[in-house]
């Protein structure tokens, strides 16, 4: 591997307290520092040839640097990578191009990488307040097979957005105006727009709207703000940067509000965090990202803390990242979530989950033939010796046993075989899927503000001890999904221990309609056959919650063993006209061991009900005085 070495700008500290010990942090993540002391080496990067605002490409200087900083970190020494404060340009002429498998993205041939921290340990990355601006298709940060890395005090976002937004100037029943912003280059060709960028040109596919003042997606708009038809409009450019959409348009965006106009594809993790352990990430502003936002996988131990990825506020922004906010996939150790906010997302803030994969074949009594079954999770390395194994009935996603890995060996992106150290099952059936038990996160998410973006808030699919707390939510769709699947997304994880506490659900949760939003507070594995003996999730306890309730279903649940909805407040809001399907306050399905007591009603809650499917009244345990009756 080549390294690039620099005479200059390495500093040994010579100051009181240049010495550091391991220790553990608040976050339970170990240092990984010996008992000795460890050296700490301060580099600046302006030593590499590179002035914060000058415009020049910075990605050759970060790459010097970082070698340097692998070097030091061979030696035992904790390293200070320091930008002085300014901004700082990147571009993919002189990025590297690396190939990686990524959890829900579109596998293409390479990723364009302009800051790859590579086999590193024991690193701060400060940015002191700058701005890194990109420019074109990539992604920002990779940290690879990496260990204890810090990215703390900056800034990103795109010079040119790889998503676009404009306002709404006019509405007619033949029209519809629009004044695309400044920020993205565009041309319209056969009557379509295109949006443009060095060396690229995308189509726009995809529109959601933001109310101008709350930035809120308006109720009952979600993926059709437009209508069904809106792809069959005409543009014509009436001066520059005023289009007009000739249709009729079976559903019309309010005057002066804002559309996100989709036009990038998710090739691009934000920041992706892959085989490594033990990050942390402070004070970091994710303005853009043209795909997912900051994606873990298969990587232990990950914080962040006062991270924010929201639209840009100096650029009169309403969209933030292209799909995901944060995306953890296969990860292990503790994922902790503190003080962040999400924003202008056109997918989920957070989504935690594993990757089911297929049985394709028994090749012996304890060898599998399996298969990746989504095209945009393939190519990871699933299973490696001694890791554990749940053998999942697809009909009904009951673990039926489990199991040790003795070897893995892939034969292509989609397919390998898989041995065991026991024999399978042997009402194992081809059809049937396998999840990988050992990468499963404990998550707490504490202190975080979830604002309006394209669907919901949290969906959180891990068998590990997780919370949820002290948060508040303004989803357009449902606030919270704990789904889990092997048969769809092959989206992995069934809750055993999950504590909802302290939240607010405000009234814009579940305005829209995206996929699983049943309820403000979602528990929807995709079972194909529910069995009502065997629940899928386990040990869910929703507590001292306030939910500004417009419409009726504030809960719903399925297939969950052990359900406590305890000392909750409803409050009845008329901010927006009931919708939902579910007329029923609580709905549970095919659940047992339910407990329902302390509810308190403000207003005139609508249901004031539970709804029981599929179970018999003796599996709900309701307390009287809560004003709540079973429904008929």
């Amino acid at each position: 591997m080549r390294e690039y070495f620099q005479r200059t700008a390495v500093i040994l500290i010579a100051l009181t307290g240049a010495f550091v010990f391991g220790e553990t942090g608040k976050s339970g993540q170990s240092t990984n520092a010996p008992a000795s002391a460890r050296q700490i080496k301060v580099i600046d990067i302006t030593g590499f040839g590179v002035q914060p605002d000058s415009g020049k490409d910075a990605v050759a200087a970060v790459k010097q640097a970082l070698a340097k900083a692998r070097e030091f970190g061979k030696q035992n020494k904790e390293v200070h990578l320091v930008f002085p404060k300014g901004r700082y340009d990147f571009f993919p002429d002189s990025s590297e191009k690396r190939k990686y498998y990524e959890s829900n993205s579109y596998q293409i041939d390479f990723r364009t990488c302009p800051i790859i921290i590579e086999e590193t340990a024991n690193l701060v990355f400060d940015g002191n307040g700058s701005e890194f601006v990109f420019h074109g298709p990539m992604r920002t940060v990779t940290i690879d097979n990496s260990e204890n890395i810090t990215l703390k005090n900056f800034s990103v976002d795109w010079d040119i957005p790889l998503t676009a937004q404009s306002q709404v100037m006019e509405v007619t029943d033949d029209y519809i105006d629009i004044r695309i912003a400044d920020e993205s280059p565009y041309i319209i060709e056969n009557g379509k727009i295109f949006f443009t960028g060095k060396g690229w040109k995308s189509g726009w596919w995809a529109t959601i709207e933001f109310e101008k003042h709350s930035h809120l997606v308006p109720q009952g708009s979600g993926d059709g703000c437009m209508g069904g038809n809106w792809r069959d409009y005409r543009a014509e450019e009436i001066k520059p940067r005023l289009i007009r959409l000739h249709n009729k348009f079976k559903r019309t965006p309010a005057v002066g509000n804002y559309l996100v106009m989709r036009h990038n594809s998710r090739e691009h993790a934000g920041m992706f965090f892959f085989h490594s352990k033990d990050i942390v990430l402070e004070d970091v502003n994710v303005y853009h990202t043209g795909g997912l936002g900051l994606l873990g996988q298969f990587s232990e131990n990950l914080s962040f803390e006062r991270v924010n990825i929201i639209p840009n506020p100096a650029k009169n922004r309403y969209l933030s990242g292209h799909d995901d906010g944060l995306h953890i996939s296969n990860c292990r150790g503790l994922v902790r979530v503190e003080d962040c906010t999400f924003g202008g997302l056109m997918d989920d803030p957070i989504n935690v989950h594993g990757t089911s994969v297929r049985v394709i074949k028994q090749l012996a009594d304890d060898k599998l033939l399996c298969r990746f079954m989504h095209s945009m999770s393939v190519g990871m390395l699933w299973g490696r010796p001694g890791e554990k194994v749940g053998f999942i009935r697809a009909s009904s996603l009951k673990t039926i046993s489990t199991g040790r890995i003795k070897s893995w060996k892939p034969l292509n992106v989609t397919d390998f075989e898989v041995s065991f150290e026991k024999a399978v099952p042997g009402d194992l059936k081809v059809g049937d899927a396998l999840e990988n038990l050992t990468w499963a996160p404990q998550v707490h998410i504490s202190n975080c503000t979830f604002n309006s973006c394209r669907a919901r808030g949290v969906l959180l699919s891990t068998g590990q001890k997780s919370i949820i707390e002290d948060s508040i939510f303004r989803s357009s769709g449902a606030a919270i999904l704990i789904a889990g699947d092997a048969n769809q997304w092959y989206e992995s994880g069934a809750v055993n221990d999950l504590v909802i506490r302290g939240n607010i659900f405000e009234s814009s949760c579940l305005t829209s309609w995206y996929q699983f939003g049943e309820g403000v507070i979602s528990i929807f594995p995709e079972i194909p056959k529910v069995d009502a003996d065997t629940p899928f999730h386990r040990n869910i306890r929703i507590e001292d919650n306030v939910f500004h309730a417009f419409d009726y279903s504030v809960l719903y649940a399925m297939s969950t063993d052990g359900i406590t909805f305890s000392n909750n407040t409803i409050i009845r809001n008329y901010d927006n006209k009931p919708w939902h399907w579910h007329k029923h306050t609580l709905n549970f399905k095919a659940c047992k061991n339910v407990t329902v007591k302390g509810t308190k009603l403000i207003g005139d809650v609508l249901g004031c009900d539970i709804k029981l499917e599929m179970m018999e009244p003796d599996q709900i345990k309701l307390s009287r005085s809560q004003g709540l009756k079973i429904a008929p």
